[in-house]
């Protein structure tokens, strides 16, 4: 099984913030990812948000560099695949999606990333899960 992995999900991971029910499911597609059968597909900019947030959190002593990285490491050894066509699609479909949502160009590559492959996606911002089901994707739910 596979699905769209959100980065507010993934650093959700990493700082066990927000509210609890947040937490909670986070935890959830983490563990189900630790399961060899259960992958993510993510747009290719996913790696930068991801490492922005973890240089921006070192540089303002929020994380250490080897908290950084053993986090880093969780990522390695977890199936995520970045798609290769996120590039050609951004000043098209996305686009378009993020002008007919009024969303970021990064939360409309989710939302064209998983409308592209009929995938569920797994996100805990607000604004991209409702648009989302607007537009007919079904959330990720863990088993």
């Amino acid at each position: 099984m596979r699905f769209v992995l959100d980065a507010s999900v993934t650093l959700r991971w990493l700082f066990l913030d927000g509210k609890a029910a947040e937490r909670a499911y986070a935890l959830k597609v983490l563990d189900a990812m630790k399961q060899a059968e259960i992958g993510a597909l993510v747009p290719a900019t996913w790696a930068l948000e991801v490492c922005n947030v973890i240089a921006r959190a070192e540089a303002r002593d929020l994380l250490s560099h080897a908290q950084g990285e053993a986090f880093v490491e969780l990522l390695r050894n977890l199936d995520i695949d970045a798609d290769a066509a996120t590039s050609s699609r951004a000043l098209s479909d996305t686009l378009e999606l993020a002008r007919r949502y009024r969303l970021s160009a990064y939360d409309a590559s989710y939302l064209e990333l998983a409308m592209r492959q009929g995938l569920p996606l797994a996100t805990l911002d607000e604004d991209l899960r409702k648009t989302a089901a607007k537009a007919g994707l079904r959330r990720y739910a863990s088993r």
